[in-house]
């Protein structure tokens, strides 16, 4: 459940679910909201799980279950997946070294089942787990200002950088972590951490202290995220080889063993996966699972589409099939092939760029 509702209510938002967590959808106007992130700053509440990790065998224990290399530098993050046996992606994680602990931001319905399996799995290790998703409140500042908006409410530190890496120090008096995120809307961007308890004294002051900013929900989030080429976990991630979305910033292929990793490595070293995420301009705006067709033959299926704010146009996500024909392309829109044509990733160049834009090897770009 929201922490800050009663406050969001006041500014006229409008609820949905997600991952059985209550966020903000809108405020009656997405579009709008999503234009005032892109010409200044805005503040969006997460919806998290947190799982934290403490006990002296913690950084290993979890660098031996994720696809990138835990950091063991206090303040420092990384961006990470938890495979299956077969490489698919079960989980992706944000894991932040502070100090004596990790905290672990995943999607809200996979802390409970992340610290149940993880749970079975420690025998000799000095591992402590907990679902902390209740304890902390996580918003998210985002737009060209942002920058300027945490230099104007936070004290005792300055905003931090580079990416995923944090700074401690307090809002009007409230105690807080900023994040410098991976600028997942393609402007610049921080998460500020606080207990769940001060939320709405937190999100107040970044709402209306120092550097006004606008309140936005997750479906302008969507479209933000959607402009600046990031994949998402429930759209664009969840089940998938991380060669196939491209996601290469959340794996180091030379590290130690990991679940997966030999399914990986294999992909990788053959250097084309069978599929690539792409940008799609399709001619009208297309569902989840709208098929792509190459002149006859069917050759991918979008996994998200949103009529861009800033492009005054539809825009898709699309997986492709690596070896597919791409000057003829189609979507289906309601029983019928519109006309899409296949564009470079971001679709919109904000003032930074996506850390988890979809990459991959020469061979594939190529192909």
């Amino acid at each position: 459940m929201s922490l800050v509702a009663d406050v969001h209510a006041d500014h006229g938002a409008a609820f949905t679910e997600r991952g059985g967590r209550e966020v903000v959808a809108d405020y009656g106007r997405p579009d709008s909201a999503a234009r005032a992130v892109r010409n200044g700053v805005g503040v969006i509440e997460m919806g998290y799980g947190v799982v934290i990790v403490e006990g002296d065998d913690r950084v290993e224990f979890v660098d031996n279950a994720v696809s990138n290399r835990v950091p063991s530098e206090n303040g420092v993050g990384c961006y990470a997946l938890l495979l299956d046996p077969q490489g698919a992606i079960e989980t992706e994680l944000f894991v932040y070294n502070a100090g004596e602990r990790l905290l672990l931001f995943t999607p809200p319905e996979r802390a409970e089942p992340l610290v149940d399996d993880w749970e079975d799995k420690i025998f000799i290790d000095d591992v402590e787990l907990r679902d902390a998703s209740a304890e902390f409140g996580v918003f998210g500042v985002h737009g060209p200002t942002s920058t300027e908006k945490i230099a104007s409410v936070l004290n005792g530190a300055g905003s931090p950088e580079p990416e995923l890496t944090f700074v401690r120090g307090r809002m009007n008096d409230v105690g807080v972590t900023v994040i410098a995120s991976d600028n997942p809307t393609g402007e610049e961007g921080y998460e500020v951490v606080c207990a769940a308890d001060e939320a709405e004294d937190v999100f107040d002051t970044l709402l209306t202290r120092g550097l006004n900013a606008a309140p936005f929900g997750y479906a302008t989030l969507d479209t933000l995220t959607a402009e600046a080429g990031t994949p998402l976990f429930d759209t664009e991630l969840r089940g998938r080889l991380p060669n196939v979305a491209g996601v290469r910033s959340a794996v180091d292929f030379e590290k130690g063993c990991f679940v997966g990793q030999e399914v990986v490595s294999k992909v990788e070293n053959r250097g084309r996966p069978s599929k690539r995420l792409v940008g799609l301009l399709p001619a009208e705006t297309p569902e989840p699972d709208a098929a792509v067709f190459a002149g006859d033959a069917s050759v991918g299926e979008v996994t998200r589409a949103v009529d861009s704010p800033s492009l005054d146009a539809p825009i898709a996500l699309a997986y492709l099939d690596s070896g597919a024909e791409t000057d003829d392309l189609t979507v289906r829109v309601d029983g019928e092939e519109v006309a899409a044509e296949r564009t470079d990733l971001p679709f919109v160049e904000g003032g930074a760029r996506s850390g988890r834009i979809p990459t991959y090897p020469e061979a594939a770009e190529q192909a």
